[in-house]
């Protein structure tokens, strides 16, 4: 099998894609932590999940936070994806930074680590 006239396609918009899921869910699980720790914050988040859905107030801060992490993701993606394009990168390190971002976004957006704190 000859790898002549072949192009290697770079992998940092895939990058960007993974990277941007984890910050995303990095956001949501702090704003939900800092939720729970803090009732003004909490009051605060909801406000800006009010901002633009009006049935806000049947889900309450959760839509703040959802708001957040959305933007979160979105904006990341965004950024990452035009910078990274073009790039080939090293896909084992950055699957292990998305794991380990993932794994903190778990272990944060569960009540009981909050309860540890609070």
């Amino acid at each position: 099998m000859s790898t002549e006239g072949s192009t290697k396609v770079p992998n940092g918009a895939a990058v960007a894609a993974f990277l941007a899921v984890a910050i995303g869910s990095l956001v949501l699980a702090i704003v939900a932590f800092a939720c729970d720790l803090s009732k003004p914050f909490e009051q605060v988040v909801f406000g800006i999940g009010k901002l633009w859905m009006p049935g806000a107030a049947h889900i309450g801060p959760y839509s703040g936070k959802e708001t957040l992490g959305l933007a979160a993701w979105l904006v990341s993606w965004i950024v990452l994806h035009f910078v990274l394009r073009k790039r080939q990168l090293e896909g084992g390190l950055w699957l292990t930074v998305f794991l380990v971002g993932m794994g903190i976004a778990s272990t944060l957006i569960g009540p009981p680590v909050a309860r540890l704190f609070g």
